[in-house]
């Protein structure tokens, strides 16, 4: 007993000696604590994320923060945990959220605010990064475990392994088991097909169809169809389409009528990464008049008639139908006598796109008028193009047509029929001799003096004009110096008119062609709307040109041209698109002055 109490005594004596060495410990013991602690800080769009606000002491009146580009699913969520170690006393309250991303990017989880002991303390921001959606989220939840197994979104691709600019569908598909029903859905990262070039398929209604997902029965709606002609080979990847969904799942729970009870919930689920492989086209056999036609395609030549007078006009018009990347390569050239008048061509495209991909036609029209009597040939083209089902290069030739000019003034040194030179006789003129005048008919000159005229006096006041005119001309000059932000818009004005000239000097030119009118494009917005357009995407711009009442026809066309020059920097664009593009951004440019 005696031994007890020493010990006890001995253990009291090295607690008091401690305290008494280590008084900045006891210190740190006492001092208030409220940290924002974070399950990740780097997650995908289809993941939870858990946010705890802890702090060591009780405290009243905390506030969250806003949560900006978060939902919150879940919370808040208290639990405290009290206890006593070595006589020492250890308190933890913390206030917990579960998060779902509402988008890509990277956001601030704010401070948070807690009154302790009449005192105001608040938390520190954290950074956090939201992704494109994951294969396997490490820490889905949700509040349903039939959920999660009830619902698949599936991108179901045509083919993995295709030529370049040999077309791809993707069909996005939302696949509900039977048990649950879907009340709502929307998108929350739409695919971004770099590297392709792209056109969707509308989907006007959505039919629920039976199938089977994983040898089971359910129930599936197309959400999606999108036609893709990859414009580079080796591997390119399709990126994720994420849903946020709605779903009502059943319950163990029946009401007064022996009905089953739903609960709703709501899940993010993805169609995950695609990878597509694409396969260059084969250098072997490749034709030196090849220009990227991929498909399976027929050529023709036709003209509107065959025999006409000089001064009259005909229609020759090139044609390829057919199925494969019809607005994705050029025509070729017609090759016209130098004897005939040819205006630029007229582009007329007639394709439509399905889940197959491109069919239908186009074609260029020329409008030729002939001016001499003769016979005219106009030569047969060649047009080739790869046909990915056969992996093979085919090209096709048309026939020459032969235009017989009946009537008109024959050509004063041959005719295109063969024929040798034509010796015309020269016929002297009546009034061919003149005879010299005898009488010079001479008059005397009259001299007009200088002073006292009214030049003299225009001379003499010019100055005492000149002057206020010159004051008025440099307070005027004055008033635009200070005017900074009109010389910012003028000067935008004036560089949208030069590279507008620009961009119709270089028609032929892809490159410089379209770096020039996207230029135009976006000074003429600096000019007209007042804003740095390098810091807006194609949304944030058809956004303030809806604010500013520009109709919504003239604003699409605006956004195409957009879309156009950044497509030209992967996409062979035909001379006839360039001109289409110019003539468009003029009609537009045009339009959208009236309106603002």
């Amino acid at each position: 007993m005696v031994m007890r109490k020493s010990y006890i005594l001995l253990l009291f004596f090295i607690g008091l000696v401690c305290s008494l060495l280590n008084p900045v410990a006891a210190q740190d013991a006492d001092a208030v604590t409220f940290e924002l602690q974070l399950s990740k800080d780097k997650l995908g769009i289809n993941e939870r994320l858990r946010v705890d606000f802890t702090m060591n002491k009780d405290g009243d009146h905390f506030t969250p923060p806003d949560f900006e580009g978060f939902r919150v699913v879940g919370g808040p969520l208290q639990n405290i945990s009290s206890s006593w170690v070595n006589g020492v006393r250890s308190y933890s309250k913390t206030y917990s959220y579960t998060l779902a991303p509402t988008a890509r990017g990277i956001f601030t989880i704010g401070q948070a605010t807690i009154e302790i002991d009449g005192e105001l303390y608040k938390s520190l921001e954290k950074k956090v990064e939201v992704t494109a959606a994951v294969d396997k989220p490490s820490d889905q939840m949700t509040a349903d475990d039939i959920a999660g197994e009830s619902l698949h979104l599936v991108a179901e691709v045509s083919k993995t392994d295709p030529y370049l600019n040999e077309a791809v569908s993707v069909v996005y598909k939302l696949y509900v088991s039977p048990s649950v029903n879907v009340s709502n859905f929307r998108p929350l990262d739409n695919p971004k097909y770099n590297n392709f070039w792209s056109q969707d398929i509308p989907v006007t209604r959505y039919d629920v169809q039976n199938g089977t997902y994983d040898g089971k029965p359910y129930r599936y709606v197309i959400l999606k169809r999108v036609v893709l002609y990859p414009q580079k080979d080796g591997k390119l990847e399709i990126e994720p389409l994420s849903l946020e969904v709605t779903i009502d799942v059943p319950t163990n729970k029946r009401d007064f009528f022996g009905g089953r009870i739903f609960t709703q919930t709501n899940r993010t689920v993805s169609a995950g990464k695609r990878t597509i492989n694409v396969k260059p086209l084969p250098l072997a056999g490749k034709p030196s008049d090849f220009n990227g036609a991929v498909g399976e395609f027929n050529l023709s030549v036709t003209t509107s008639k065959t025999e006409l007078n000089a001064s009259e006009s005909l229609q020759a018009v090139v044609e390829v139908k057919g199925k494969g990347n019809l607005k994705l390569f050029q025509l070729p050239d017609l090759s016209l006598p130098g004897a005939l008048e040819v205006y630029d061509p007229e582009f007329d495209e007639q394709v439509r796109t399905t889940l197959s991909g491109m069919q239908g036609s186009v074609s260029n029209h020329y409008t030729i008028v002939p001016d001499t009597k003769g016979k005219y040939p106009i030569p047969g083209i060649s047009f080739s193009y790869f046909n990915p089902r056969t992996g093979r290069y085919k090209t096709l030739r048309s026939d020459e047509i032969i235009i017989n000019v009946l009537s008109g003034p024959a050509t004063g040194r041959y005719e295109n029929s063969g024929s040798g030179p034509v010796k015309q006789s020269v016929v002297g003129a009546d009034n061919q001799f003149h005879f010299l005048k005898t009488q010079p008919g001479l008059k005397p000159k009259t001299v007009n003096h200088f002073f006292g005229s009214l030049s003299f006096w225009l001379w003499l006041f010019l100055p005492v004009i000149l002057i206020p005119i010159a004051i008025m001309f440099g307070k005027r000059r004055e008033a635009i110096a200070r005017d900074v932000a009109g010389n910012k818009i003028r000067k935008a004005n004036r560089l949208a008119r030069k590279y507008l000239s620009k961009a119709k000097r270089e028609l032929g030119q892809k490159e410089a062609f379209y770096i020039a009118l996207e230029k135009a494009l976006h000074n003429y917005l600096k000019a007209k709307l007042k804003i740095e357009t390098s810091e807006f995407s194609k949304d944030k711009i058809a956004s303030l040109l809806e604010k500013r009442e520009v109709d919504a026809d003239t604003s699409e066309r605006f956004i195409g041209l957009l879309k156009n020059c950044e497509m030209a920097r992967y996409s062979p664009f035909s001379n006839v698109q360039m001109q289409q593009d110019y003539q468009e951004a003029s009609e537009v440019i045009s339009s959208m002055d009236k309106q603002l």
